[in-house]
């Protein structure tokens, strides 16, 4: 018992000192650290001297100091964490026409939300991602929703602030911030398939991720304004708003009541070339200055479970500026509708169909007819849960000239799975 009392109070400090170094122990022993052991005692024990008997109580006490000592330094108790894992299946025919696959292909994220609160009205958010796919699903064309390309690797994906000012504005600022996390929800379609069914035709909000500032007003009548910037170059080279950055500032004018809205967003763009998501080859006119319009609406029904779905538009214009030469894209705009009934079948099931127009030449420098290809793409989607936790999606989904021939044709099968914790 002397050798097993001296263990404990050898063992106490050196784990105390463990827990200040590994982030990821403290996590996992903050369970662990609401049982506390007791020492068993036979009639051996009681045989020895009653100094043992003391120090065993003694070695024991001080144990018990330092696991206070170590709940009082875990994991923040206005800090809360979740997750999901997505891993999906599916094949594309005709994949192959635009530097794509026909190959069946998988691919998988992980992800971990984080959110603290140090006052009760701020909130610090941060986002670890990691995922893996095959070619086909990063394609720009084919991108499905919830593609993460970095080859396994568990990393920063998203870290942004935010914080009231006064009762009716809310501050954003962040090094890992996209546009549309400032705006007022623009469209409540929730893509089962691809990503340029996302924000209700993702060709003029785009992917932004990078430093970000943002500021959002909103009502009690349920008008809302939103601006805000995202800079790609403020964390390297030249520094924040540099004249070689890539630049993104978007205002936003909205109305939201309980079963509908209207929004149109100015995108004023520098340098810009992440709309590729919803645009043809020619619509997409990369790394030009822009000036972009988004109109957005949405529709609710009273009930769910009705043959009456919710509704989703989106209109988008784009004006391409910079020096060009001819066959340059001046002018381009794309549309998206989509549609979701809820409740059908099961509770918290969804049907979804969608279909959009990518972003198309409409202007072309220097000649007269454009020479644009008449792109069309198009989702349907059935997503269940066998419980709270998972959500089954099988969905299809096709096109029609979506790149920049009669030859980019596709279809494509895919099965995805989510588990939530």
């Amino acid at each position: 018992m002397l050798v097993a009392g001296a263990t404990l109070s050898l063992l106490a400090p050196i784990a105390a000192q463990a827990s200040d170094i590994v982030n990821i122990e403290e996590i996992n022993s903050y369970a662990r650290s609401k049982k506390k052991k007791t020492p068993k005692f036979d009639h051996k024990t009681f045989a020895n001297d009653i100094s043992d008997v003391a120090n065993i109580k003694g070695n024991i006490n001080g144990l018990e100091v330092q696991q206070n000592q170590f709940e009082a330094g875990t994991f923040s108790d206005t800090t809360t964490m979740d997750g999901k894992a997505v891993m999906w299946v599916g094949g594309i025919d005709g994949g192959d026409e635009f530097g794509g696959s026909e190959d069946t292909q998988t691919g998988y994220t992980f992800t971990m939300n984080l959110n603290t609160s140090f006052s009760g009205d701020d909130n610090l958010y941060v986002r670890l991602k990691t995922g893996e796919q095959g070619d086909q699903w990063k394609n720009k064309y084919t991108y499905h929703i919830e593609t993460k390309d970095n080859s396994d690797l568990l990393e920063v994906d998203k870290m942004w602030y935010t914080f009231p000012l006064g009762e009716k504005i809310t501050a954003f600022v962040g090094p890992r911030i996209e546009n549309y996390y400032m705006y007022i929800t623009p469209s409540i379609y929730k893509p089962g398939a691809l990503k340029s069914f996302k924000l209700g035709g993702n060709s003029n909000f785009g992917a932004s991720t990078d430093v970000g500032y943002g500021l959002k007003y909103e009502l009690d009548n349920g008008i809302g304004f939103a601006t805000n910037v995202v800079d790609k170059g403020a964390d390297e080279g030249e520094g924040w708003f540099a004249p070689g950055n890539a630049i993104k500032w978007d205002s936003q004018l909205a109305y939201t009541a309980d079963r509908w809205h209207v929004s149109g967003t100015l995108s004023n763009a520098r340098n810009w070339s992440a709309h590729e998501y919803n645009a043809t080859a020619m619509g997409r006119q990369v790394a030009r200055d822009s000036i972009g319009y988004a109109l957005r609406a949405y529709w609710m029904p009273e009930e769910t479970g009705t043959t009456i779905p919710e509704v989703s538009v989106g209109y988008d214009t784009k004006s391409y500026g910079g020096v060009f030469t001819a066959g340059n894209t001046t002018q381009a705009n794309s549309y998206m509708v989509g549609f979701t009934w809820k409740d059908m079948i099961q509770a918290d099931d969804r049907i979804g169909i969608a279909y959009t127009q990518p972003l198309s030449a409409t202007e072309v420098q220097g000649v007269g007819a454009t020479g644009e290809v008449g792109a069309q793409v198009w989702e349907a989607y059935y997503s269940f849960r066998p419980n709270d936790s998972m959500e089954i999606t099988p969905a299809i989904f096709g096109g029609n000239d979506i790149a920049s021939d009669e030859q980019d044709d596709i279809f494509g099968l895919l099965l995805t799975s989510k588990f939530k914790f």
